[in-house]
């Protein structure tokens, strides 16, 4: 494993540390994205691809020029209906599609803004093998076979996995065969063995090209998201996924739970063993929090000793008993040794019927501060929970210190 992590990284391009082994698996599927990561990353797709359409939608039809000055009258004209007809799908994918911002609308106008050129070489090349064209003709005709190439080099220009790259070229790469094959009487092997091999080494470039752009955005996104000193997410990235996994779960219907953690009497471990222990004591929290997530479920820093746990497709009782193995197994240690103990608001979406992600965080904040007025170091869940009966035993004599 750690020969095929660095062997990916020389071939990236990145520093040691730049991607862990768990997201070098990101650079072959995009399976294991997590949300935001594939959002941005959808923004980003969808943006290029409106630039490569805008870009083939001018350079298309001044073509039109240089088809009536060396080609016959008749194919030219042919071939300008057709480019006019490529620049009119161009120009509705700049103007007309309409996204939402996911992959799958991401992938559509990808799949659009490759289609078009693919099925404009196809009928450009079997309209010019009507034609025994010779001198300039011939030259100008034989630039419409580099169209493949083209497009395969526009690759490079998108944040893509190793399965989507090799997704959106087989077509092209079919596409050009199938070009070569309608002619397969007449056909130049040795010409079309070669192209076609050149074609598929542009390919590869094109995805090493692509992989590269997704790893150093793997990275970059990283830093952006992530609190420095506990390495979850940050309260500006959690804000973000809020507004998004909200967004689905509305739209889906489904059941989505958020626990607000606070640590119980961190003040009291910055006054007593100072700021470097109480960044000690967040960093185990994140820890033990980390070693029991569910696939799925997301840590945020919501800010000091706050945090967010975001628990999509999680009702409550669900989440009650993820909360449950949390606790069982320990949120840390004090610098004193004693066990870290937090008190925990739960809320879910349906049950509690939020209207947006703001007022779920604010009812799992609210029953947050019930759980510390209870005796801290329990979890509640929903507003007409009645106390227990007495506090834990192993931090009664905390119970009198500050928040």
């Amino acid at each position: 494993m750690k020969l095929t992590l660095t062997l990916w990284q020389r071939l990236l391009g990145l520093l040691p540390g730049e991607l862990t082994v768990h997201e070098t698996e990101w650079l072959i599927s995009p399976q294991q994205h997590m949300p935001l990561m594939a959002q941005r990353r959808a923004v980003i797709i969808i943006n290029r691809a409106r630039l490569f359409a805008m870009l083939f939608a001018l350079l298309t039809p001044l073509w039109i020029a240089v088809d009536v000055v060396a080609l016959p009258m008749e194919l030219a004209a042919q071939l300008a209906g057709m480019r006019l007809m490529a620049t009119a799908a161009f120009a509705w994918l700049v103007f007309g599609h309409h996204s939402d911002g996911t992959l799958r609308h991401a992938y559509r106008a990808m799949a659009t803004l490759f289609a078009i050129p693919t099925l404009f070489y196809i009928a450009s090349h079997l309209l010019l093998t009507r034609y025994h064209l010779q001198g300039l003709s011939a030259a100008i005709g034989t630039g419409y076979a580099f169209l493949p190439f083209v497009l395969l080099a526009g690759f490079a220009i998108f944040p893509l996995t190793l399965l989507e790259s090799a997704t959106f070229a087989s077509p092209i790469l079919i596409a050009d065969g199938l070009a070569w094959l309608l002619q397969w009487q007449v056909i130049d092997w040795p010409s079309f063995s070669g192209a076609f091999w050149l074609l598929t080494l542009i390919s590869a470039v094109a995805t090493l090209a692509s992989m590269s752009q997704l790893a150093f955005m793997i990275a970059l996104v990283n830093q952006a998201v992530r609190d420095t000193l506990t390495g979850c997410f940050s309260r500006r990235s959690a804000e973000e996924m809020l507004d998004l996994q909200f967004t689905l779960a509305q739209r889906a219907r489904r059941p989505l739970s958020v626990a607000f953690i606070d640590l119980d009497h961190f003040k009291s471990i910055n006054d007593k063993h100072g700021h470097e222990a109480g960044d000690r004591a967040l960093q185990s929290l994140t820890q033990a929090i980390g070693d029991t997530l569910r696939h799925g479920d997301i840590l945020t820093r919501w800010g000091g000793e706050e945090f967010l746990l975001l628990m999509p497709e999680t009702d409550r009782q669900q989440a009650q008993q993820a909360l449950a193995r949390l606790r069982r197994h320990g949120l840390g240690r004090r610098p004193d040794g004693s066990p870290l103990t937090a008190s925990i608001g739960l809320t879910e979406s349906q049950a509690d019927q939020a209207a947006s992600w703001q007022q779920l965080v604010e009812i799992a904040d609210a029953r947050m501060y019930r759980a510390k007025q209870q005796g801290r170091d329990r979890v509640v869940a929903a507003d007409d929970e009645a106390p227990p009966a007495a506090a834990p035993a192993d931090v009664p004599e905390l119970l009198a210190q500050p928040l």
